[in-house]
C-alpha cells in the first residue's frame, strides 16, 4: 500500500456572506424571539458568550462565522459614516 507522505491542506471554503447580512438576519431573529437586539448584540461582542444569541433561524452559528473583532469594525464603521466621521 502506497501511502503518500504529504500533508494535505484542506481549506474551509467560508461564506461570503457580508457581516452587514449576518446582523440584518441576527437582529432579526432575535426580534421574532422577542429579544432586543442591541443588548443581546452587546452582550456578545463584550463577553464573547454566543449564549447571548439566540439558536433560532440558525442565528448563532450565522453570526458565529464572523469574528467578533470584524463585527466591531463593522459597527464602528457605519457608525461614523452615519455621523459623518468616516
Amino acid at each position: 500500500m502506497d501511502v503518500s507522505q504529504e500533508t494535505v491542506l484542506f481549506k474551509r471554503d467560508r461564506d461570503k456572506v457580508s457581516v452587514e447580512a449576518t446582523l440584518r438576519e441576527v437582529c432579526a431573529a432575535l426580534e421574532e424571539r422577542g429579544y432586543k437586539p442591541i443588548d443581546q448584540l452587546t452582550g456578545y461582542l463584550l463577553s464573547g458568550d454566543p449564549t447571548y444569541i439566540t439558536s433560532h433561524k440558525d442565528a448563532r452559528s450565522k453570526l458565529r462565522r464572523h469574528e467578533r473583532y470584524e463585527l466591531i469594525e463593522t459597527l464602528v464603521a457605519s457608525y461614523l459614516q452615519k455621523i459623518g466621521k468616516a
